[in-house]
């Protein structure tokens, strides 16, 4: 039995510690919401985040970070990349200094943009650290449904452990060493999944939304190159295979909000899309290392209000015709 630490009470934070307490793991999970909280420990539910799923009995919330905690020896930090560093302030240097700490959310800090993986390892100095990224959906992974993901670390032991220590029946995590590849393809498909949302929020057709997520990855591809990442991580499940899935159904938060977008529908109400944060940053830096990205910089000009969708489907379709490969 491991003991597992869950920082945030989401859907994915959630979806993590039904799979772990279900596993025969110690499972806590920490959430700042006291109904998220109360819920959890009464009910064995959690209404707002994963509605209609019954929570393991091995599960177990708390609002105190301290009980959180308390000797344990993985903590999954499970929060958006934009609440990060106000997560890691919020523990007060309380996570064990031997326990694996693993990033689960994918995005790039907008003010910064800095990786969760440089957030933590500049305020936990010395601290174990891996990143796990790929294609799951929350409510699949808390069902106990078959998925598989990267697990990446900076030295392939503690990735090799890390993997072994993660992986369940049902949850099969392949090692890696590069963890700005996992990073950047779990941030960038966030923001195609944007695109790929409005083509058919917009009834442009599936050979529309075909093209936005084929082309679409030559910019993940290449950006995440640029970046560090490295060409096998980006092809593998941490790149193409996200892209792939969150570019295909309103289970993901970035589709259904980019859904939205094509619609023209409210979007006040909406979950927290990532993407939304991470679209103005992504094009910022394509800019900077001079990476040709017309899909980022499409969505980041949609969302700043600077193009509307029609006109933005017009502009890329009159791009130069050019070689498919270059």
């Amino acid at each position: 039995m491991t003991r597992f630490a869950i920082v945030g009470g989401g859907a994915w934070g959630t979806a993590l510690g039904c799979l772990y307490a279900r596993a025969g793991h110690r499972t806590v999970l920490y959430a700042r919401d006291a109904e998220t909280v109360a819920g959890i420990n009464r009910d064995q539910r959690n209404a707002r985040y994963l509605p209609g799923i019954e929570l393991p009995d091995g599960l177990t919330a708390t609002s105190d970070p301290a009980e959180a905690m308390d000797r344990a020896e993985i903590v999954l930090f499970v929060v958006p990349a934009q609440s990060l560093s106000v997560a890691i302030a919020e523990l007060g240097g309380l996570v064990p200094p031997d326990a694996l700490a693993v990033l689960c959310a994918k995005g790039i800090e907008r003010g910064t943009g800095r990786f969760a993986s440089q957030i933590l390892t500049e305020a936990m100095p010395g601290q174990p650290l891996a990143v796990l990224s790929g294609p799951s959906f929350a409510a699949d992974v808390a069902r106990g449904l078959p998925t598989a993901v990267t697990i990446a670390a900076g030295e392939p032991a503690l990735a090799d452990r890390a993997a072994r220590l993660l992986s369940t029946e049902t949850f099969r995590c392949y090692a890696a060493g590069d963890v700005v590849g996992v990073e950047a393809g779990g941030a960038l498909k966030n923001v195609l999944a944007l695109a790929a949302g409005a083509v058919v929020g917009r009834g442009l057709g599936a050979s529309a939304q075909a093209a936005i997520i084929t082309r679409g990855f030559v910019e993940l591809r290449r950006l995440g190159a640029a970046l560090g990442g490295r060409p096998e991580t980006l092809t593998g499940l941490s790149g193409l295979g996200d892209l792939v899935l969150t570019c295909s159904s309103p289970q993901s938060r970035n589709f259904a909000y980019g859904l939205a977008l094509g619609r023209g529908d409210d979007r006040s109400g909406l979950k927290l899309a990532e993407g939304v944060f991470t679209a103005e940053i992504a094009a910022r830096l394509a800019k900077q290392h001079g990476i040709d990205a017309p899909i980022i910089a499409t969505v980041a000009a949609i969302l700043s209000g600077d193009r509307d969708v029609d006109a933005a489907v017009q502009s890329l379709l009159a791009r130069p015709l050019k070689r498919e490969f270059d």
